[in-house]
């Protein structure tokens, strides 16, 4: 958009942002807020948001790590607070004690990256991802080289690391499993190492905290059928991050265009999006043991005989895994 802080639209928009900072009790969206004021140039915010940041943040074992709440698990929201503090930190020019600080996030952030360097949603990476290059940008150097040894029972591997290889990814597997597994590194260069273990386990029993169901209504207007929808919370939270509702239309049939405008006026709607035969309808939260209902209208335009059902799904934005589906068919005549 090429436009600067000082732009009379963003000036609103940061002194907006700058008055909910009285209000700190979303760690998620005092992360963002931080990062926010760091672009726009506004220090003086952006260190103190870092500040309170700090003070619920997590530390242990010279790691630093932040979750929604106390009782929550460090899934996908964790990642994307800990790497939005982790831009809002290094964006500008930061000091010395800035990249130690910063290293702490960068060693936790690193634990949490899957066998394929991912992490948890595509939501999370591409903002990690982010984090870790300005970072690995900041760290760099034309000098130096490492070496990492892994001594383990069945023998010993060694990474040589250079300037002639360092942005190369190495890998070696390590045979016959079993007993303590030591690291040793020499030099001076930064490397980021990381062990890959493979292994079965028993399905875990799985507790539901989201139920979404879906009932569709023949109108008597012809080729029409109203699809009323139920989404219901009961997790352990008073109320849920955004959660998307999914409707898949059924063959033949369309969203009715006057139906999803009103949809988008609905009820903790934040907005509706179609896409390629569905319907996502964004969710700005759940209150807890509190059924939201809304109403959605379709249009048959093709005839199809042997109707088969059509799934709706609801999830949570941020933890893709807490979920539930329902399906749904038309049993009456539309046509």
């Amino acid at each position: 958009m090429n436009m600067s802080a000082t732009d009379l639209p963003v000036h609103r928009s940061m002194m907006c942002l700058k008055e909910s900072t009285n209000n700190l009790n979303n760690t998620y969206t005092t992360a963002l807020m931080a990062y926010v004021f760091s672009l726009a140039g506004d220090l003086k915010t952006r260190d103190f948001l870092l500040q309170h940041l700090d003070s619920v943040s997590s530390q242990e074992g010279g790691l630093i790590h932040w979750s929604q709440s106390t009782d929550e698990g460090y899934g996908s929201l964790s990642v994307e607070i800990g790497s939005y503090v982790l831009l809002a930190k290094l964006s500008g020019s930061p000091t010395t004690e800035d990249l130690g600080y910063a290293s702490r996030i960068v060693r936790w952030l690193s634990m949490q990256q899957n066998y394929y360097g991912g992490f948890s949603s595509t939501q999370d990476t591409v903002v990690a991802l982010q984090a870790l290059a300005l970072y690995s940008s900041l760290v760099y150097s034309t000098k130096g080289s490492s070496t990492v040894k892994v001594n383990s029972p069945s023998g010993q591997l060694v990474f040589d690391v250079n300037q002639n290889n360092k942005l190369v990814y190495h890998e070696k597997l390590l045979k016959d499993l079993g007993g303590k597994v030591n690291l040793e590194v020499e030099g001076s260069m930064c490397a980021s190492i990381q062990i890959s273990l493979h292994y079965n386990i028993p399905t875990p029993t799985t507790v539901d905290i989201f139920f979404v169901e879906a009932k569709p209504e023949c109108q008597t207007q012809k080729n029409r059928v109203t699809l009323k929808l139920s989404s219901l919370y009961r997790g352990k939270q008073q109320t849920t991050n955004m959660v998307i509702l999914e409707v898949t239309m059924l063959s033949g049939f369309v969203p009715d265009p006057e139906s999803v405008a009103n949809l988008r006026q609905a009820l903790l709607v934040g907005r509706v999006e179609e896409n390629e035969g569905r319907v996502l309808i964004y969710i700005t939260e759940l209150p807890k043991d509190t059924p939201i209902h809304h109403t959605l209208t379709l249009i048959q335009e093709v005839p199809v005989q042997n109707l088969k059902p059509a799934l709706v799904k609801i999830y949570d934005y941020y933890q893709p895994s807490d979920q539930a589906e329902t399906e749904y068919v038309v049993t009456c005549d539309v046509d």
